[in-house]
C-alpha cells in the first residue's frame, strides 16, 4: 500500500508537476495561435483577392486576344468593321494611303471582317497587290468614300512590276466589295501619251486594269461606281461563281482601251442590273469562259456587248460556249450584239445567245466579225479560224445609226446554226436599211431588213413576249427593264 501510495502520490506529483506545463504550453500556443491568427488573417485575404482578380485578368486577356475582332494591335467594335483611318491612311486626297491598305488588308485576310473606306475620304492609292488566301472565305470591302490613283506617271510604275492592274486581288476567295463609293482611274493621264505607256522608252509598261480579280472565286461586286480607268475597268480571270451588280462604269467615248468589264478563264458569271458607258467594249467575253449571264445592262457609250475577240494567238486555243445576253440596251453604241474573231485563230464560239435587246442610234447592232484587226495591226489573211455556231438573235428592236444594221462576215469554216427571230431594226435616219452575209448559213424568220444568206422557211417562234423600255433624254444614265420589273435609273 505504502508503495503504492508512493506510486501515486508519485504519478500525482508528477501530474500536478506537469499540469501547469501542459495547460501552461496550450495556452502559449493557443496565443501564439491567437497572435498569429490576428497578424495573418489580412495577409490571407489580400492573397485572395489578388489571386481572384489576377485570374479574372488572365480570362479577360485570353478572351480579348481570341475574339475574331482583335488584329493588328486594335481592338474593333462590335459590328466587326475595320475602318482603313485605323491603319494609318489620312483620307486627304492629297497623302500617299497605299501603306494603310496593304496593312489593313494583312488584317482583314487574317480575320474575315469587312474593311470601311469612310464615306467623305479620298485616298490616293498606287498601284498594290492584295493576296490571299485568307483564312475566312467571308471577305468584305465596303467603299463608300472615293479611292483614286495616283496624278503623275512616275507614281504607277509598280503597276508594271505587279501585273499591269491598279487593284489586284490575287487568289481570294469569298470575297465582296460593295458600297456607293468612287473609283477614279485617274485615265486621262495615261489617255494623253501617244505611245499609250509610262514613258517614250518603255514601251512594255501599258496602262493598267483598274480592278483586276484572279482566282477569286465566289466573288460578289456591287454598288460602286469605276470611273476613268486607265484600261479596262475590270478584269475577271480564272475565277468561277462571279455575281457582279449595279454598278456604274464610265469612261469618255474617246479613251483607248477602256472596256468596262472583261472576262476571261471563267465560268458561272452573271452581270445584271448595270451601266456602263466607256470607249470600247462594255463587256468582252474572252477565251476559257463559259456559262455567263449577263441581264439588264445598259451600254453607251462603247463598243457593245462582244464575244472576243477571240483567235489572236495562233497557239492558244480560245473557246467560249453558253454565253447569254438578255435584256440589254445599247444606248448610241459603235456596236450592239458582236461576235469577233482574228483570222489564223483556233477554237470555238457557240451557244450564244442575243435576246430581248433594245437599240438606239447603234452604228452595228448585230455583226459577226470573222475578220478581225484591230487598229494599228498589220492583218494579212491567214488559214484557219475560230469556228461559230449555234448562235441566236432574237427580240432584238430599234434604231441604226448606219445603212449596214446587220452584218454576218464569217471565215471559210463558215458560221452555221445562225438563227435570226423577231428582229426589227428600223433607220434612225430614215435611210433604207442592209444586211451583209458572207459564208454564214442558219434561219431567220420576221427579221428586218432581212438576210439573204438566210433561210426563211417558217418561223422560229410564234410569240415573242412584248418588250417595255424607257428611253431616258440623251446624257441621261439609265436602265430599262422589261415584263414585270420595274423602271429603274442609275444616277450618272
Amino acid at each position: 500500500m505504502e508503495a503504492q501510495h508512493q506510486v501515486k502520490e508519485a504519478r500525482g506529483e508528477a501530474t500536478s508537476f506537469t499540469q501547469p506545463r501542459s495547460m501552461e504550453a496550450k495556452h502559449q500556443v493557443k496565443e501564439a495561435r491567437g497572435v498569429a491568427t490576428s497578424f495573418t488573417q489580412p495577409r490571407s485575404m489580400e492573397a485572395q483577392h489578388q489571386g481572384l482578380l489576377s485570374l479574372l485578368t488572365s480570362v479577360l486577356i485570353s478572351w480579348i486576344v481570341a475574339s475574331p475582332r482583335f488584329g493588328n494591335g486594335l481592338c474593333y467594335g462590335q459590328n466587326r468593321t475595320l475602318n482603313v483611318l485605323d491603319f494609318g491612311a489620312s483620307g486627304d486626297g492629297i497623302a500617299d494611303d497605299t501603306e494603310a491598305f496593304l496593312n489593313a488588308w494583312k488584317t482583314l485576310c487574317e480575320t474575315g471582317q469587312t474593311l470601311n473606306i469612310p464615306a467623305g475620304k479620298t485616298f490616293v492609292v498606287k498601284p498594290l497587290q492584295l493576296v490571299g488566301p485568307c483564312k475566312s472565305n467571308n471577305v468584305g470591302i465596303q467603299i463608300d468614300g472615293n479611292i483614286v490613283g495616283p496624278s503623275t506617271l512616275s507614281e504607277w510604275a509598280d503597276a508594271c512590276k505587279i501585273g499591269q492592274c491598279w487593284l489586284c486581288f490575287l487568289n481570294v476567295k469569298g470575297l465582296v466589295i460593295k458600297g456607293e463609293g468612287l473609283i477614279n482611274g485617274n485615265g486621262p493621264i495615261w489617255w494623253k501619251q501617244e505611245t499609250q505607256s509610262i514613258n517614250d522608252t518603255d514601251m512594255t509598261c501599258k496602262p493598267p486594269t483598274a480592278l483586276n480579280f484572279h482566282k477569286c472565286d465566289q466573288l460578289q461586286l456591287s454598288g460602286f461606281t469605276s470611273r476613268d480607268s486607265p484600261r479596262a475597268h475590270i478584269f475577271i480571270h480564272s475565277s468561277n461563281g462571279v455575281r457582279i451588280s449595279n454598278i456604274h462604269l464610265s469612261a469618255p467615248e474617246k479613251s483607248p482601251n477602256t472596256d468596262g468589264i472583261d472576262i476571261s478563264l471563267s465560268s458561272q458569271v452573271t452581270i445584271q442590273d448595270s451601266f456602263i458607258g466607256t470607249g470600247d467594249d462594255c463587256i468582252a467575253i474572252k477565251g476559257g469562259s463559259s456559262f455567263v449571264n449577263i441581264t439588264h445592262v445598259t451600254c453607251g457609250p462603247g463598243h457593245g456587248f462582244s464575244v472576243g475577240s477571240l483567235g489572236q494567238d495562233p497557239a492558244t486555243t480560245d473557246n467560249v460556249e453558253q454565253v447569254h445576253f438578255q435584256n440589254c440596251i445599247c444606248n448610241k453604241s459603235t456596236n450592239c450584239a458582236r461576235i469577233k474573231t482574228w483570222m489564223g485563230g483556233s477554237g470555238y464560239a457557240r451557244a450564244i445567245f442575243f435576246r430581248q435587246m433594245i437599240l438606239e442610234q447603234s452604228q452595228n447592232p448585230i455583226i459577226i466579225d470573222q475578220h478581225y484587226c484591230n487598229g494599228g495591226h498589220n492583218c494579212p489573211a491567214k488559214t484557219g479560224a475560230v469556228k461559230v455556231s449555234n448562235v441566236t438573235f432574237s427580240g432584238i428592236t430599234g434604231t441604226s445609226a448606219s445603212e449596214q444594221a446587220i452584218t454576218l462576215d464569217c471565215s471559210d469554216l463558215g458560221c452555221t446554226d445562225i438563227l435570226m427571230d423577231h428582229v426589227n431594226i428600223t433607220s434612225a435616219s430614215g435611210l433604207p436599211l442592209r444586211s451583209v452575209c458572207n459564208k454564214a448559213s442558219g434561219k431567220a424568220s420576221f427579221t428586218s431588213p432581212p438576210i439573204p444568206c438566210l433561210s426563211s422557211n417558217g418561223s422560229l417562234s410564234s410569240v415573242i413576249a412584248p418588250i417595255s423600255v424607257n428611253l431616258l433624254r440623251p446624257n441621261h444614265s439609265y436602265l430599262s427593264y422589261f415584263g414585270i420589273h420595274a423602271h429603274k435609273t442609275i444616277k450618272a
